[in-house]
């Protein structure tokens, strides 16, 4: 991956649905080239898909929350593989410090967000947990 793919994926990451004209511009290079750099990234496994991001205010009725997460031993590989099957995560992150794990719970509603909770505390290797429900954003990027 040379510059013009890392500032390729830098517009992409800022904005998914940019023309293959407009990326051509702002790069300076022709649109077959930033089409194939593009299908060179997917190919080659560094793009692996483009989402939707909404305001957290946009689904009022869904609840997130933040589950902290402390791994066993060595079953941290064991445990991310487990939680990425796990519907209820939306993501998943390694972190240092007291936490192994910080995992973003998404649900419908507090009794699905109860049950999402009840199957991740099952997970084999996972010792403790500690969730906290998001409540509002001040700030996004």
């Amino acid at each position: 991956m040379d510059a013009t793919d890392q500032q390729l994926i830098s517009y992409l990451r800022k904005d998914a649905r940019t023309s293959v004209a407009t990326l051509a511009h702002k790069l300076g290079v022709s649109r077959g080239t930033v089409t194939n750099r593009i299908t060179k990234l997917e190919d080659a496994g560094v793009i692996v898909g483009y989402t939707v991001r909404l305001r957290p205010d946009a689904q009022p009725h869904g609840i997130s929350a933040w589950m902290s997460i402390a791994v066993s031993g060595n079953a941290t590989r064991a445990v991310i593989d487990s939680l990425l099957g796990e519907p209820g995560v939306a993501t998943l992150h390694d972190t240092n410090g007291q936490w192994d794990l910080l995992a973003e719970l998404r649900a419908a509603h507090l009794a699905e967000l109860s049950q999402v909770l009840e199957r991740i505390r099952l997970v084999r290797g996972i010792s403790s947990t500690e969730t906290s429900i998001h409540l509002a954003t001040y700030r996004l990027s």
